[in-house]
């Protein structure tokens, strides 16, 4: 075979190679984490453990003098997309196990590093198999099928797991709760309720009374607080508690008794349990606030999971009024069942098989540059003292720390948003969140989202490129960090109207891809002068730095304080990069187009 580049059309490799290098730096840093969270991991272990894994772009450039050495680009590329492949079969074998979370985490692992690898090496082979006219003209082509993989990556595939969910499992169940001004209720356990038997056909959710009505009053803090505490106890050890077992049922109830205190809203019980035995393994019930007036909030847990052995041991709800809520009012409470790991692992076969046909259709298809080679054996000591010379001439750059803590603070509040926003949006209202379905955050994130963003880093670049980054960098800077402000704003207010929640996401992701434009601008200053690819390795590596460390502490921050607390503090964690614009060294004429420039 002639190994040369100009025999195959560039459009037959190109839009692909990016394309698939986009799609697993997607799915670790952005799927992953609404595949846990629809999994049942909490906010502050995804946030954690799934900002470990920007590490491998974070030391990228530390092992990819590896990839220049041994091999050639085409072999690195070819062989990081097959086991990418195997990586994401390996998470679909794993999600039906009992520490799928240790298991799949592993996967993620080797899919992160291959990805990092497989950036390393497309990336070299762009820069070989193209001359420096076609790699201008190129640039952009690459880099939207590079966004390309972004809306398929956090849009359709997560509108597609989403979708496989809400058609899987249990039919949904709407409970309504009226406030009645006037009647007198007073909560209390049944025991009949907890010996289960609700009755009705198979494969349905059950739960008693079917429609609720509380009465618009208050109740004494002392009793509900006890109230609470046995919902607790009977929600945590009803397996063990049992049945048939009386004494236990009765014993609860007892535990409900009248102390005097100050008053709290008035509070009623829902029972929920399931008709017959679970298809599968276990089923997952999410109840909690769907529509109507949030001062009717669910107190208890709103992921009950039944299994083929209790399914049929009902979880008790309690609910719970505003105590200011004097008026006739309505909520609907909904119970959702689909099928969660049955849909993610269908969603992760998709990308393994998708992986498999790149890796196939590349091996076939990828030319073979001539200037594509591993390099010679004999000049590899050569080649690491000039490697270790690249990072002495970096760091021995004028005002280099200042620029290292510019690039590792710019990103100080987004690096924490972007790992909580998608958990804020798939949380029940009763937790602080939107309660959005997997397929409705898919299509906001993934379609408007994305849309919004790719706009604002286009006009981004328009403007930098008129009047240059000292002028737009302020700009940028606010219209980056200010939009963050909408989730304080969707927080306290909770809508439920899709088209405000998208509204709001479309400008923070529009802010976002136009002020970003500026940080990219200025990477490329700091990484000016020799060996210029290889400090803007550095700068690359040093971004992602910046995004996982606050990453690791943002979910248990969030879990401490609350979401409408934390997007606050999102806003003030702007505020030190803020501060370091004023003194960073930037050339007024950098980024300006010249007046000499031509095609």
């Amino acid at each position: 075979m002639e190994k040369t580049t100009h025999k195959r059309s560039y459009w037959a490799w190109i839009p692909s190679l990016y394309f698939a290098e986009g799609l697993p730096y997607t799915v670790v840093m952005l799927l992953a984490v609404v595949f846990y969270k629809r999994m049942g991991i909490g906010n502050a272990e995804i946030a954690l453990y799934t900002s470990w894994l920007y590490l491998p772009w974070v030391i990228k450039p530390l092992w990819s003098p590896l990839v220049d050495i041994f091999k050639t680009k085409r072999f690195w590329i070819i062989s990081m997309q097959l086991l990418i492949g195997a990586s994401l079969g390996g998470v679909v074998l794993t999600i039906p196990m009992p520490g799928f979370f240790q298991f799949t985490l592993g996967f993620f692992w080797l899919l992160a590093f291959s990805s990092a690898t497989h950036d390393i090496a497309a990336d070299g082979f762009y820069l070989l198999a193209l001359s420096p006219h076609d790699q201008s003209w190129w640039v952009g082509i690459r880099s939207t099928f590079y966004r390309l993989a972004i809306i398929v990556g956090q849009g359709v595939l997560i509108m597609l797991a989403g979708f496989i969910e809400s058609h899987t499992g249990l039919p949904d169940y709407d409970v309504e709760i009226t406030v009645k001004p006037g009647i007198y209720t007073e909560a209390q356990i049944d025991a009949n309720y907890l010996t289960g038997g609700f009755g009705g056909d198979a494969g349905q959710i059950l739960i008693v009374p079917p429609n609720l009505e509380i009465a618009a009053r208050q109740m004494e803090k002392g009793r509900f607080d006890s109230l609470q505490a046995v919902v607790n106890y009977w929600n945590l050890n009803r397996t063990r508690l049992g049945l048939s077992d009386e004494a236990w049922s009765e014993a609860l109830s007892g535990l409900v008794v009248e102390t005097p205190g100050k008053q709290v809203g008035n509070a009623a019980l829902l029972y929920i349990a399931l008709s017959s035995e679970p298809e599968a393994e276990e089923a997952v019930v999410t109840f909690g606030h769907g529509s109507g007036d949030k001062s009717i909030n669910l107190v208890s847990d709103t992921r009950l999971v039944f299994t083929k052995q209790d399914w049929m041991i009902p979880y008790i709800s309690l609910i719970q009024l505003d105590p200011k809520l004097d008026y006739a009012t309505s909520s609907l409470f909904e119970a959702r069942s689909g099928n969660i790991p049955l849909s993610w692992s269908i969603t992760f076969i998709v990308l393994a098989g998708l992986f498999v046909i790149f890796f196939i259709y590349h091996r076939i298809i990828i030319p073979y540059p001539v200037a594509d080679k591993g390099m010679d054996f004999d000049n590899i000591g050569i080649f690491f003292k000039n490697y270790i010379q690249i990072f002495v001439n970096f760091f021995t750059k004028e005002k280099i720390w200042l620029s290292v803590t510019f690039i590792l603070l710019y990103r100080f509040g987004e690096a924490q948003l972007v790992k909580i926003a998608p958990l804020f949006m798939l949380d029940s209202i009763e937790a602080g969140g939107l309660a959005l379905t997997t397929g409705q955050y898919g299509f906001i994130y993934g379609t408007i989202g994305v849309l919004a963003l790719t706009f604002g880093g286009i006009l981004g670049g328009i403007v930098a490129a008129n009047q240059g980054l000292k002028y737009w960098i302020w700009w940028m800077a606010i219209a980056m960090n200010f939009p963050n402000a909408v989730y304080w704003y969707l927080s306290g207010a909770q809508p439920d109207n899709i088209f405000i929640i998208s509204g709001m996401v479309a400008i923070e992701q529009f802010g976002y891809g136009f002020g970003f434009t500026a940080f990219m601008l200025y990477m490329i200053t700091v990484a000016e002068g020799e060996h210029k690819t290889a400090h803007y390795a550095l700068t690359t590596g040093l971004m992602a730095l910046g995004m996982m460390i606050p990453g690791m502490f943002s979910g248990w921050f969030q879990e401490l304080i609350g979401y409408k607390l934390f997007f606050i503090w999102v806003v003030v964690a702007t505020i030190p990069g803020f501060l370091l614009i004023k003194f960073l060294p930037i050339n007024p004429e950098f980024g300006k187009k010249s007046e000499t420039a031509h095609e």
